[in-house]
């Protein structure tokens, strides 16, 4: 039976480089994967998923009014049109969703679809919290409604687990005010324990 996973972490973990680990996975076994990114991260270029160590992979895009289920159903028909099928509804194994915390309430919902009426396996990864230590929405019903929880694991300065998200500014202070998107990497944020994270310390 198909499942939703949820894979999360602080960033910096290498999630997405799980992701496409996993797609290539399934592709070299002779499966076909379908890729998701938000369309809010265009850092590495547009429909585009893409790891720091310099690996990527070409993908759709979700916006918050996108209906992800219906999108998925679209390239079913269509790949069912072109004779395009063995085992797998339209020939596609296994969904794959990056940047999963920026999904709404009902993309998730639509994720479930996926999984429970069209029996195809959906890999979500995400942050489970911003930089404020508020959940994302997306993260937040994943972990309600994903069959499987998977913590990708990453490290603080100090050496302990990281589990929160920092955001800095140009003096290298912490950021406690702004909005919740606002994309970035390792110049804007950085992972830390809870500990550094309430205390504020970067280093």
């Amino acid at each position: 039976m198909a499942k939703l996973y949820f894979y999360y972490s602080a960033m910096n973990a290498g999630k997405t480089m799980k992701l496409l680990q996993s797609s290539f996975n399934y592709r070299e076994r002779g499966m076909n994967t379908l890729l998701y990114t938000s369309a809010y991260d265009t850092r590495f270029g547009k429909s585009l998923v893409a790891s720091r160590i310099g690996i990527s992979e070409q993908a759709n895009t979700f916006e918050p009014k996108t209906n992800i289920y219906e999108d998925v159903n679209d390239i079913i028909a269509e790949r069912t049109n072109n004779n395009i099928s063995n085992c797998a509804p339209g020939n596609i194994h296994c969904v794959f969703i990056d940047e999963a915390q920026f999904l709404t309430k009902e993309q998730v919902k639509q994720l479930c679809q996926i999984v429970d009426e069209l029996n195809i396996p959906v890999l979500t990864y995400g942050l489970r919290s911003d930089f404020l230590g508020e959940p994302f929405e997306g993260s937040k019903y994943l972990l309600i409604y994903a069959d499987e929880l998977i913590e990708v694991k990453t490290i603080c300065f100090c050496g302990k687990k990281a589990i929160m998200n920092a955001k800095f500014d140009a003096n290298n202070k912490i950021v406690r005010t702004g909005d919740q998107i606002d994309i970035g990497g390792n110049e804007k944020y950085i992972s830390l324990c809870r500990k550094h994270f309430n205390e504020g310390r970067l280093k």
